[in-house]
This record gives C-alpha cells, sequence and structure tokens, in this order.
C-alpha cells in the first residue's frame, strides 16, 4: 500500500530530525513526506533541506499564518496546504505532528491492519511521553482514541467523511464520523510512539477554553459536555480546568457557533456517547 504523510511544523527545530529520521527508517518507507512549515522563526526549514538532498520523497511547503497558536484550526490548516499539493495515487493518508519518534515498523503494521479488513478506515497507534527518563503512556483518552498527532486514514474514509475539519475537535470527529458511516477505527497497543513535546504544552487560556467550543461543535449538549469536561479535567489532573471547559461550552453556545456536524449526525454522536458511558458505568 501507498502512504502519504503530512507533516505541519512550526518552530520544531528541537524535533523534526528526529521525527523524519524515524520515517526515513520504516521498514515500509513512504511514498511521499511533506513538511509544511508554518511560520517558523527557528531553524525548522534548514534541518527539513537537509533531509530532502539525502531523501528526494520529502517536500518542504512554506506557509505564513497568524503567529497565534491555538489548537486545531491552525494545524489542519497546514495540514490542509500539504494535503493540496499531493496528488491522488495513495492508498492511506497519514497526519503527522513533528515531535515524534515512530517505531521502525509502525507503517508496516498500519499496512497489515488496512489489508486484514476493508472495513477499517482509520488506525493508530499510542503516544509515550518522557518521565523521569523513562517513556510512559500519555494517557489522555480512551483506548479506542487514536491521537491526532499520528492518525492513518484509507482515502475511502478521508473522502468519505469529508477530510479533517479546521477546528478544535477534529480528531474526535473523524473517528466519530467514521463510526457514523460504518468504518472501524483500530488502535494498536503494541505501536508505541514517542512523543517528545506534551500535549497542549503551548496552549494558554483562551485555548483551554476551546476545548468546551469543541465539545458544542461535536453536538455533545450540555450533559454530555459536562461528563466529558469532568473527565479530561481529571486525566490532565487539572480539575479546574473544567471551569474553563463549561466557559467555553456556555460561550459557543451564545455565540452559536456553527456545529462541525450535520443535524442528524450530532444526534448519532449524542448517542453513540451515551452508549458508551453506559458501557463503562454497566
Amino acid at each position: 500500500m501507498k502512504y502519504y504523510i503530512v507533516i505541519p511544523a512550526h518552530n520544531e527545530e528541537a524535533f523534526v530530525a528526529l521525527t523524519l529520521q524515524s520515517l526515513v527508517e520504516q521498514t515500509v518507507l513512504p511514498t511521499k513526506i511533506v513538511v509544511v512549515n508554518d511560520n517558523s522563526s527557528d531553524a525548522t526549514s534548514d534541518i527539513v533541506l537537509d533531509f530532502i538532498k539525502k531523501y528526494p520523497f520529502i517536500d518542504l511547503i512554506e506557509k505564513t499564518s497568524e503567529l497565534i497558536h491555538l489548537p486545531g484550526s491552525k494545524v489542519i490548516q497546514a495540514f490542509q496546504t500539504g494535503f493540496e499539493s499531493l496528488d491522488n495515487h495513495y492508498d492511506f493518508i497519514v497526519k503527522a505532528d513533528a515531535d515524534l519518534i515512530f517505531p521502525a515498523n509502525y507503517f508496516e503494521t498500519i499496512i497489515k491492519h488496512f489489508q486484514s479488513d476493508s472495513k477499517i478506515g482509520m488506525v493508530g497507534g499510542f503516544a509515550y511521553i518522557e518521565k523521569n527518563g523513562t517513556f510512559i503512556l500519555e494517557n489522555l483518552t480512551d483506548k479506542d482514541h487514536i491521537r491526532g498527532a499520528f492518525k492513518a486514514y484509507r482515502k475511502e474514509t478521508f473522502k468519505q467523511i469529508g477530510g479533517l475539519k479546521p477546528a478544535m475537535g477534529w480528531d474526535t470527529v473523524d473517528e466519530l464520523l467514521c463510526n457514523f458511516y460504518n468504518w472501524n477505527v483500530v488502535t494498536d497497543a503494541s505501536l508505541k510512539v514517542k512523543h517528545l513535546k506534551p500535549t497542549g504544552a503551548n496552549y494558554n487560556k483562551t485555548a483551554r477554553y476551546k476545548q468546551g467550543e469543541a465539545f458544542y461543535t461535536l453536538g455533545y449538549g450540555f450533559w454530555i459536555t459536562s461528563i466529558a469536561s469532568a473527565k479530561l479535567a481529571m486525566m490532565k489532573k487539572k480539575p479546574l480546568l473544567f471551569i474553563d471547559y463549561i466557559k467555553g461550552f456556555w460561550k459557543a453556545k451564545s455565540e452559536k457557533k456553527p456545529l462541525l456536524v450535520s443535524d442528524e449526525q450530532a444526534k448519532f454522536i449524542r448517542n453513540y456517547r451515551i452508549e458508551k458511558m453506559k458501557e463503562k458505568l454497566f
């Protein structure tokens, strides 16, 4: 199977070489890697250009956007820039961050999953972060969720869900839409990706409000948002984040922010979330 990787990057000089090195050492190489350098002020471009000299399947695209880094919109706009530079001759597309180290068999294993079942729409491993000299699971989500840092989409799935939404919550809505269209989402615990920069390290308070807005735009409704907010705040070991999330939800509701999904999809998502909650409770 042929696969393309798009890597949005902003001031990643400390990590991007490690990411690219892990990709050029894959047991099954990507056909194309596109790094989108989004308004970096460091040596990110120079590092990528050094790799391009050795590996002709790597490309660099320069993009200028706002300096403010908010989760979701900025990174997906950069991804879209890279994606639009590619042709349609791929079997699956990968959105990857520029601060990762992939195990050498990562994409060989991803391919085996896709080949095992034509209804598998998305595949991914798990993120591990360094703590006291050891890499441990970055436990921020359920075990059936693929982190936005390293998502692989079958081409047909990617097209049917309408690509990636340029808003916070994109890496949840994509999986919910997979379920809506009867695609399967597969996580593989054997695939341990080193995440060199903890999630949200550069997010400010405005970004934290965005999480509540994301729950609103996913069509969750208040009660599901409250439960999801409490769970996420506790997983991050910052209980007061719950208040920021709820404030973000009500702010989005009062401003009548457009949903990322249709009314039919929002209804499906609410029912899906309720059923998942019931499974865990009972």
